[in-house]
């Protein structure tokens, strides 16, 4: 939690900074115009949240460390608008510039516009930070592509992330930030059912829910076994009991509907139901 609220810290300081410059007596600084909108406001200091409001700048510098000088890490946007004209992360900002910065669009038709990322972010292979494990757990539930590992460093998450085109799913604005990655997702719950809930709802990933397809302690993908050629891993109540089986591909172990499985389906149930997950900034 320290080292977080000194992230947050630092940024409302820079976004404080931009508006004392233009007071420092003697300098000619050039200024823009900011909009942020809908859930990007979340990242920034309440005075600027929902208005258009002005920075003063210095240096040449690109949008993309402009906006990330605010604390919105750019996998959270989609499309920028510079005095009503779209342009990508290299853009270098100009005096004057009028610049509204929006989040990815779920249902509008903006294709004729510059796209931020080569592909669209609604994709389901995820790989989460190593503070998410239960958020990992939970996804892979419903069958998501999920890579986990609570010893992954911020190197590996962006590696991998870049080469299997995963969304990074943390809680680390400075991971986002990363120019590596260009998919990712700031969760802003933090209890573990909550962040599920925000993540298929804020990326539309109800219609993509597929239970028990994949591994909770792997994730690797589970196939139909026939009993006999599992029979030496159960237990002998369970041979009993049961005649359908799947198993993990990846690291073998064999699952079944035994008693755990009405509660499993209602877990499922709370977790994948449309409305149940509207995101909250739990930082305030």
């Amino acid at each position: 939690m320290k080292a977080e609220y000194c992230i947050m810290h630092d940024h409302r300081l820079n976004q404080v900074r931009g508006i004392l410059l233009s007071f420092r007596p003697g300098v000619m600084m050039a200024r823009a115009e900011l909009r942020f909108y809908e859930e990007l406001n979340d990242f920034l200091a309440p005075a600027l949240r929902r208005r258009t409001f002005s920075h003063a700048f210095d240096r040449r510098t690109s949008i993309k460390d402009m906006i990330e000088s605010f604390g919105v890490p750019h996998t959270e946007i989609d499309i920028i608008l510079v005095n009503g004209e779209s342009v990508d992360f290299g853009y270098i900002v100009q005096d004057g510039d009028r610049i509204s910065v929006y989040p990815v669009f779920e249902r509008l038709d903006v294709t004729p516009l510059v796209r931020l990322r080569p592909a669209p972010l609604r994709t389901s292979a995820f790989i989460i930070d190593s503070n998410l494990g239960r958020l990992a757990r939970y996804l892979r539930l419903l069958g998501f592509d999920c890579l986990y590992r609570n010893d992954y460093d911020d190197d590996t998450i962006a590696g991998l992330a870049s080469r299997e085109a995963r969304i990074v799913l943390t809680r680390d604005r400075a991971l986002l930030q990363r120019k590596l990655i260009t998919r990712g997702y700031f969760v802003r719950a933090v209890d573990p059912r909550q962040q599920a809930r925000e993540v298929l709802a804020r990326l539309d990933l109800y219609r993509q829910v597929n239970p028990f397809t994949r591994c909770s302690r792997c994730n690797g993908t589970l196939q139909d076994v026939d009993k006999q050629q599992v029979a030496s891993q159960l237990e002998p109540r369970t041979h009993l009991s049961y005649d359908t089986f799947r198993q993990c591909t990846r690291c073998g172990p064999v699952y079944w509907q035994g008693s755990h499985h009405p509660r499993s389906r209602r877990l499922i149930a709370a977790l994948s139901h449309p409305g149940a997950g509207q995101p909250r900034d739990d930082r305030q």
